[in-house]
């Protein structure tokens, strides 16, 4: 487990969020006027996996469900692709968000119920880590002890189940952007979140050693009427993991949380090349903000299959110098199409 952890937390790499349920990535296509069938899903994901060289700047990819187990038009397993390219193949074991009853529309997440059994079948079938997803939502009075508190424990709780059958956890708190808070009210959210989720994680046993944090940048709401700069993004996020992540956690993996594909990377850069103690590694584990453009370019043709794969590469490469603190600047692929710059916020994000 440790030896998985270490590969996925490569320098200069990054985790590719590829888990969109059959909803999700529907709406994706239709963007892009694609029929959400299982064989538009496959050749789409093909087109991730065996992107050529992309194993140079993606460490592991987390999956569906259907694309753990599903095969390619060739019919290869298409982890087996996943691990032909060199990724590491993760598994999305939570089961979606449920209102907990009392709260003003806060949400808890579901699937602990069976959870030990089918992280057993998903080691079998190939996965070596998994991600579960928390949500925290910023308004006036939120988020409250009760969410709080239940997101945190269920976090927990299934990073010990994660461990207990050999994958890797990556523990994903997601505070959303949404709202009009300052990024001092982030700052302050986020801080305590990333403390009750340690806290609890200390309490059931977890070896922090063989986990990955997933959390938010820290920055202010997407109708925050001021203005905040990516160095200012950087410093926040740093101050908070210094206050709230043990030593003991080798890597953060950032979400893109809805910012832009080049917002996500810059700041990824500016955390990165930012002078302050860093103990952990600092990367990206992207869904919308390593595939926006790449979607653009295929729009579901067969013939454009190569140039999105070229877009997607382009993008993980300008996010793996970006690990590293050396990014300098837009993609030449993708500049003057716009799409790097387009913001990728959702309201109440749910995949």
């Amino acid at each position: 487990m440790r030896a998985q952890q270490n590969a996925l937390a490569t320098p200069g790499k990054g985790i590719l969020a590829s888990d969109e349920s059959v909803g999700t990535i529907g709406k994706r296509f239709s963007a892009i006027n694609v029929a959400n069938t299982e064989e538009n899903r496959v050749r789409y994901r093909e087109l991730l996996f065996t992107a050529p060289g992309i194993g140079n700047y993606i460490s592991g990819a987390i999956v569906f469900e259907e694309t753990l187990t599903g095969k390619g038009r060739d019919g290869e397993l298409l982890i087996d692709k996943m691990k032909a390219s060199g990724i590491i193949p993760g598994i999305k074991v939570d089961r979606g968000l449920t209102v907990i009853p009392g709260t003003e529309g806060e949400s808890s997440t579901q699937g602990l119920d069976g959870l030990a059994d089918r992280c057993k079948a998903y080691y079998a079938a190939g996965a070596r880590f998994a991600k579960w997803r928390a949500v925290y939502k910023i308004s006036e009075n939120t988020p409250s002890t009760v969410s709080t508190r239940e997101n945190s424990w269920t976090l927990a709780r299934c990073g010990a189940i994660c461990q207990q059958n050999g994958l890797v956890p990556i523990i994903e708190p997601e505070v959303l952007m949404d709202g009009t808070h300052d990024i001092e009210r982030a700052a302050h959210v986020t801080e305590n979140v990333l403390v009750a989720t340690y806290s609890a994680m200390m309490q059931q046993g977890l070896l922090l050693e063989g986990t990955l944090l997933k959390p938010n940048m820290v920055c202010a709401g997407m109708d925050y009427p001021g203005k905040v700069t990516g160095q200012d993004i950087a410093a926040y996020t740093i101050r908070t993991l210094q206050r709230a992540v043990p030593v003991a956690v080798p890597a953060v993996v950032f979400l893109s949380g809805g910012q832009s594909e080049e917002e996500a990377t810059q700041n990824l850069n500016w955390m990165n090349s930012m002078p302050a103690k860093k103990p952990w590694a600092l990367t990206f584990s992207y869904g919308r903000a390593l595939q926006q453009s790449c979607l653009q370019a295929w729009q579901g043709k067969d013939e454009n299959v190569e140039a999105a794969q070229q877009v997607f590469l382009h993008r993980a490469r300008c996010n793996g110098d970006a690990q590293l603190g050396r990014y300098k600047g837009k993609c030449k692929q993708q500049e003057g199409t716009g799409e790097e710059d387009k913001s990728l916020h959702v309201n109440d994000y749910r995949y």
